[in-house]
């Protein structure tokens, strides 16, 4: 079982193999691979720091316990209609993304987030919808 926050949930669909740090890179590649191979897997939604968190490059501040980002893992949450605490596998929680998000939410609920720009996220939400999963990582 996995540990993830709740703005996690749509890094893991934009994620392309792109990160902080060699580590971070690695550890996100394995948590993804084994969701996308496994989707049967179990998370437990948490609040803070999880098992992506773990490998955040430590070089200052800490990215992970700043205000904004739990506001947006509760905003994120909230839409989502997922509690803190909930255990489920990572196929319901694609099954909760794709009855209750679009594309276009990252633009609002990821507003300050620096990956948005690349706009995997809206692809990741868009293949969520076309029932497609998580991309490969190569």
């Amino acid at each position: 079982m996995y540990k993830l926050r709740g703005h996690h949930l749509f890094c893991l669909l934009g994620y392309r193999g792109m990160g902080y740090s060699r580590e971070y890179v690695q550890n996100m590649t394995h948590i993804h691979q084994t969701l996308r191979r496994n989707p049967k897997t179990w998370i437990q939604l948490v609040s803070g720091p999880d098992q992506l968190c773990e490998k955040y490059p430590n070089s200052g501040d800490y990215h992970c316990q700043g205000t904004h980002i739990y506001n947006r893992d509760a905003i994120i949450l909230e839409k989502l209609g997922l509690k803190i605490g909930q255990i489920l596998k990572w196929e319901d929680i694609e099954s909760v993304i794709h009855k209750h998000a679009v594309p276009s939410d990252i633009q609002i609920v990821c507003e300050s987030c620096s990956w948005r720009s690349y706009g995997v996220c809206e692809e990741g939400i868009q293949d969520v919808l076309d029932n497609k999963g998580l991309r490969e990582v190569k």
